[in-house]
C-alpha cells in the first residue's frame, strides 16, 4: 500500500461517474460529494500483496500523522495513481472501509471507490503537510543483497546491548535480583516479554506445580486452549469490539484472527463440546494460559507490566444455589495461596457495572447484590468501587501488601451471566428443562509474571526452599576433600535437590560470601573431619550456627521443609 498524506486547509470533491464497470453503488459511510476543513487528506492505493490486516497499520499511520499535525478530521481518498501494482477492487474497498471503522476517535469523510472524481484542495505548506508512506507486508526476494559483515556486527551489537538502567532502581528490585541470580532478562527484540533463564524457569514451574496441586485437591480440571482464535469468536464474546484495536491480530486464509488476550472464549468452546447436566455442577475448569496484550513501550516495567504473560484463569459453572459456596471456596483458596508466601490482604474491592457493558440490568442487579451479600456474610470489609467492573459482570478484587508497604491487585472473582447467554451455554436442570449456568471467572496469581515479581521483592530474592533454584551449596575446605565433596553433591543431586558444588582452590570466606549473594538456602561445608566421619557441616542462610549432620538426616530435614512449604 502507498499513501500520500496531505494536511490541508480544505478539500472539496465530487464523484462524476463510475470508473469501473462492476463497481457497486457507494457503500455506507462513503459520499458522492464531500468537503472537510483543517483536515488530513489520506490518498490511498491498495496494492497486490496487501491483506486485510494492513487496515490496522494504515489506521496506526493515520493516527500518528494526525497527532503530529493536530487534526481530528480525516479524509480517506482512494487514489489509484500512486501505484502501478494495484490490488483487487473488492479487497481495496474492504481495507478502506475497515480503516474508516477503526478511526473511531476522528471525524472521517470517505470518498467513493471506483469513481472518476473532481477535487480541489489547499495544502497548508508546513514541513509535515506532505508525507508519503509505504505500508504493508515486506516482500523479501531471493535476489536481495545480503547484509554486509559490518552491518551484521552492528545489528548484533544492538540486539545484545543491555537496556536496563539500574541507577533509579532499589536494591531489591526484581530486575536487579533477576540479573544477580541469573533468573530472567529482557531485550528489545521482544518488548514486554520475558527471557526465562534456567533458574527463573525453575521458580515459574514450581509456582505452576503448586497451583496444580491445590487445584487438583479442589476438584478443578485443567484445560489448554489455542493461542490464535477466529475473529468471530471474539465478536460473540464482545472482546473484539472492546479490545480488538489494542491487541495482536493476524490472518490465515483471508480470515481475521486475534492472538488471545484472555482465555475465556476458548473455555466456552470446550463447554459446548458435550451436553451438561446439573449433576456436572459445580464444574470447575482451570487454565494456565499464555496471553498477549498490547502495551505502550513506555509503560513496560520488568515482570510488573508485560505484553506476554501467563494467567491462571479458571471458570466455574454453577447454579444459583451453588454460587455463594463456590465464591467462598475461591476466597479461601486465595487466602491460602497468599499466606504461603507471607502476603496479606490490604483491602478488598467490590467493583460494579461500568458504563460500557453487556447484559441486561436485571442481571447486573442480581450479580452485584449476590457478591455484596457474600462479602457481608463472611464479615469481610470491602471498598465499593463503582463503575470499575468487567464489561460482562461485577467483580471482587483482592489487594495485597508486600514488605515494602506497596499494595497490588492480583486476585479477582468475576460473576458472569452475560457470556453464557452470548455463547448459548445451557445445562439440563433437575426438572429436565434447559437453563443457563452462572459462570465465575477467577484468577489467583493473576499474571504469574507480576506475582513472581511481587514475591521476589517481598522476599528480597530469598525464596523458600520449595521454590528456590539455589537450595544447597556444597563447599570444600581444601583440595584434599574434593572427592568426598563430589560424593556429597551427587547424593544430594540424586535426592532431587537444586545443589551446586564449589571445590575451587579459594578461601572459605570467599566461597561463603558468593553463596550468600546467590541466596542459597543451605551452605554445606566438608573438610577432613567431615570426610573421616562421613558427615557434613550445615548452616542455614538465616543462622550463624553450624550443625554436624549425616547426609540421610539432612535429606529428611529438607524434604520435611519442602513438604510443609515453610517460609
Amino acid at each position: 500500500m502507498k499513501t500520500l498524506n496531505l494536511h490541508c486547509d480544505y478539500i472539496r470533491f465530487t464523484a462524476l461517474k463510475k470508473a469501473l464497470r462492476n463497481i457497486e453503488e457507494i457503500a455506507p459511510g462513503q459520499t458522492m460529494e464531500g468537503e472537510s476543513k483543517d483536515c488530513l487528506v489520506v490518498m490511498v492505493a491498495v496494492e497486490k500483496g496487501d491483506s486485510l490486516g494492513v487496515a490496522r497499520d494504515l489506521m496506526t499511520s493515520i493516527t500518528e500523522i494526525a497527532s503530529q499535525v493536530q487534526t481530528k478530521n480525516i479524509v480517506l481518498y482512494p487514489y489509484a495513481h500512486l501505484s502501478s501494482n494495484l490490488g483487487k477492487p473488492s479487497l481495496a474497498i474492504e481495507i478502506l472501509d475497515g480503516t474508516a471503522k477503526k478511526l473511531k476517535d476522528f471525524e472521517v469523510v470517505q470518498a467513493p471507490f471506483g469513481y472518476y472524481k473532481s477535487f480541489e484542495l489547499k495544502v497548508k505548506g508546513h514541513p509535515l503537510s506532505e508525507l508519503s508512506r509505504e505500508i504493508g507486508n515486506e516482500i523479501i526476494s531471493g535476489n536481495e543483497e545480503e547484509i554486509t559483515e559490518e552491518d551484521r556486527k552492528q545489528l548484533l551489537r544492538e540486539v545484545s546491548r543491555a537496556k536496563l538502567d539500574t541507577s533509579k532502581l532499589k536494591e531489591n528490585d526484581h530486575r536487579i535480583i533477576g540479573s544477580k541470580l541469573d533468573l530472567w532478562s529482557f531485550n528489545n527484540v521482544a518488548p514486554g516479554m520475558v527471557f526465562w533463564h534456567p533458574k527463573g524457569l525453575h521458580i515459574k514451574n514450581k509456582l505452576i506445580e503448586f497451583w496444580r496441586e491445590l487445584h487438583r485437591r479442589e476438584n478443578y480440571s485443567e484445560i489448554s486452549t489455542p493461542q490464535i482464535l477466529d475473529k468471530k469468536l471474539w465478536e460473540i464474546s464482545g472482546h473484539w469490539t472492546k479490545y480488538g484495536d489494542s491487541n495482536f491480530k493476524t490472518q490465515y486464509e483471508k480470515r481475521d484472527f486475534l492472538v488471545k488476550p484472555m482465555n475465556c472464549p476458548g473455555g466456552m468452546i470446550i463447554y459446548k463440546t458435550s451436553p451438561k447436566s446439573y449433576k456436572n455442577f459445580p464444574l470447575r475448569v482451570g487454565e494456565m494460559g499464555t496471553v498477549h496484550r498490547v502495551e505502550l513501550s513506555g509503560v513496560l516495567a520488568g515482570l510488573f507490566r508485560v505484553i506476554q504473560f501467563t494467567q491462571d484463569d479458571a471458570h466455574i459453572f454453577c447454579t444459583e444455589k451453588q454460587l455463594e459456596e463456590e465464591v467462598g471456596k475461591v476466597i479461601d483458596l486465595t487466602i491460602e495461596i497468599f499466606e504461603t508466601f507471607g502476603l496479606k490482604f490490604d483491602h478488598v474491592e467490590l467493583s460494579t457495572r461500568p458504563e460500557k457493558r453487556i447484559g441486561e440490568d436485571s442481571f447486573w442487579n442480581f450479580a452485584e447484590k449476590a457478591l455484596e451479600n457474600i462479602l457481608k456474610k463472611r464479615k469481610m470489609k470491602f471498598v465499593l468501587n463503582k463503575g470499575d467492573g468487567a464489561f460482562y459482570g461485577p467483580k471482587i478484587d483482592f489487594h495485597v501488601m508486600d514488605s515494602l508497604k506497596r499494595t497490588w491487585q492480583c486476585s479477582t472473582i468475576q460473576l458472569d451471566m452475560a457470556l453464557p447467554e452470548r455463547f448459548d451455554l445451557v445445562y439440563q436442570a433437575e426438572d429436565g428443562k434447559e437453563k443457563r449456568p452462572i459462570m465465575l471467572h477467577r484468577a489467583i496469581y493473576g499474571s504469574l509474571e507480576r506475582f513472581l515479581g511481587i514475591v521476589t521483592e517481598h522476599l528480597d530474592g530469598k525464596y523458600p526452599l520449595w521454590l528456590s533454584p539455589n537450595q544447597i551449596k556444597v563447599m570444600t575446605l581444601n583440595d584434599d576433600v574434593k572427592d568426598y565433596a563430589q560424593e556429597v553433591y551427587q547424593k544430594l543431586f540424586d535426592a532431587g535437590f537444586e545443589v551446586e558444588l564449589n571445590d575451587k582452590s579459594e578461601s572459605m570466606g570467599k566461597k561463603a560470601r558468593e553463596a550468600q549473594v546467590q541466596r542459597f538456602n543451605y551452605l554445606v561445608t566438608v573438610g577432613e573431619s567431615e570426610k573421616k566421619d562421613c558427615m557434613i557441616a550445615v548452616r542455614n542462610r538465616n543462622s550463624k550456627e553450624i550443625e554436624q549432620m549425616n547426609i540421610g538426616d539432612f535429606v529428611t530435614q529438607l524434604k520435611k521443609e519442602i513438604n510443609e512449604r515453610t517460609l
